[in-house]
């Protein structure tokens, strides 16, 4: 092992708020990338010396998602250790200019937003909110294609970082906390997709941002709230639809844009192993942007 990144999953299972019973000195860490010290027989997918990330569902390699199997950090031990053992099917390549770090910010925050954005197109407005891993990803995605992309934080400084990688605007929603009305105006009938992070405590402002037969992908339930006004979705004859990370074959397509794109993901902060502790500390309090990185 090399690196691991910490989400928002993560840190639910270390404090025991997570929705699934998990067994005592289960070792956390969803998202991992290292080097491939020894293979078995059969092997053939990789070499010893290989670069290479872990898949966030195992053994979703292509098609549908078929349901929620032997996740790591709580059916199987995570990536917050020295040395792990995997089946080869559940591994990917690291693109070739990431680091380590980088590329272990992408098996569920990347490919979450990834999937969040397919089909999103030149001249299509994005709705992304706050500057974590996923929406900062999506931002990212978005631009790739072409696709205009709007933002909400609460932060002056965080609202310029998000303009700087492409965010044409960023909305205060604290000063404006009728978000969703304002990105209708300023994209003239809402966005086309919307990526909601905050769920339940969101979801109201959102229906009011998205467009006449948009989409709003359901990727977070970080937010606490009420419930969802039906009606007023049902006018927008608009798409709420659930994201579930990607499968394997996804993971290497993003890796392909990825790689030719150059894209670097954005990491907030590297802490070094023997300081994890800390590093969950600052992910659930301190002010960050992007991903909070383990070096191993």
């Amino acid at each position: 092992m090399k690196a691991s990144s910490l989400n928002a999953r993560d840190l639910l299972i270390v404090t025991g708020r997570y929705a699934v019973d998990v067994p005592p000195g289960r070792i956390p860490l969803s998202d991992g990338a290292g080097v491939v010290e020894a293979v078995g027989e059969g092997v053939s997918r990789f070499r010893i010396g290989d670069r290479v990330v872990g898949t966030f569902h195992p053994t979703w390699l292509y098609g549908p998602f078929p349901e929620w199997g032997q996740l790591r950090g709580t059916h199987r031990d995570g990536w917050l250790t020295e040395y792990l053992t995997l089946d080869e099917q559940s591994l990917v390549a690291v693109p070739d200019h990431l680091s380590f770090e980088e590329a272990a910010t992408l098996p569920c925050a990347a490919l979450t937003a990834w999937s969040a954005v397919s089909g999103v197109g030149p001249g299509d407005a994005l709705l992304v909110q706050g500057s974590g891993g996923v929406s900062v990803f999506a931002l990212q995605f978005a631009r790739l294609v072409g696709a205009r992309v709007l933002a909400t934080t609460s932060s002056d400084a965080k609202a310029q970082r998000l303009s700087a990688l492409g965010a044409s605007d960023v909305i205060d929603y604290t000063s404006t906390p009728e978000w969703g009305t304002r990105v209708r105006e300023l994209t003239d009938g809402g966005a086309d997709r919307v990526v909601e992070i905050g769920g339940a405590g969101t979801l109201s402002q959102s229906i009011d941002a998205v467009a006449h037969g948009g989409q709003i992908a359901l990727v977070g339930n970080l937010a606490a709230g009420g419930g969802m006004d039906v009606t007023r979705f049902f006018r927008r004859a608009a798409t709420l639809r659930s994201i579930s990370v990607g499968s394997r074959s996804d993971f290497e397509r993003m890796n392909k844009a990825i790689g030719q794109h150059r894209l670097r993901p954005v990491i907030d902060r590297v802490f070094p192993f023997e300081d994890a502790v800390e590093a969950f500390a600052h992910f659930e309090k301190g002010p960050r942007f992007g991903k909070v990185v383990i070096s191993h």
